[in-house]
């Protein structure tokens, strides 16, 4: 068994493993599927309050979580057996084709949002000329560099921009 305190040696340790490799890797990329309700949920706590969340908090967020999909599936149930219910239900992980509604229920209000062109293209950076074929017509900005476009009510496309340090 590991004493607490080697837990959190050890997770400050990989932490910044993980923070050297994306260091040394392109800090932009264009996926087809984005955060997960988990990823963005814990950045806001760790903003909001400085400290990771609490077995607790997690507990309480998970529950919170389970039951919002489980109402949004009961009141929508055409989408129940789509072959993409198990990013939402499952991953909780944003995807390429999902609509506003979903991306909100997972992951909350945008800390941003776009829907001048140019201000669009500001944010799609590289990707714009890839992006823009998507005819997309909005863009919500999520903490670690999380950019996600619309083309009327459904996510277009994704990237992520992180700052070099």
């Amino acid at each position: 068994m590991i004493p607490r305190v080697g837990v959190r040696a050890l997770s400050l340790v990989l932490l910044l493993f993980a923070l050297a490799a994306c260091r040394s890797t392109a800090g932009e990329q264009r996926t087809l599927q984005g955060p997960t309700a988990l990823e963005i949920w814990t950045a806001g706590v760790i903003l909001r309050t400085g400290r990771e969340p609490t077995f607790d908090e997690r507990y309480q967020w998970d529950s919170q979580m389970e039951r919002r999909i489980s109402t949004y599936l009961s009141a929508h149930p055409e989408i129940s057996n789509s072959p993409e219910v198990s990013n939402f239900t499952f991953l909780r992980q944003v995807a390429v084709g999902m609509s506003k509604e979903q991306v909100q229920l997972l992951l909350g209000l945008p800390v941003g949002a776009a829907t001048d062109p140019a201000e669009i293209e500001k944010l799609a950076r590289a990707y714009w000329p890839l992006i823009k074929e998507g005819q997309v017509t909005e863009a919500w900005v999520y903490p670690l560099g999380w950019r996600l476009y619309f083309s009327g009510p459904r996510v277009v496309d994704i990237t992520q921009y992180l700052e070099r340090l």
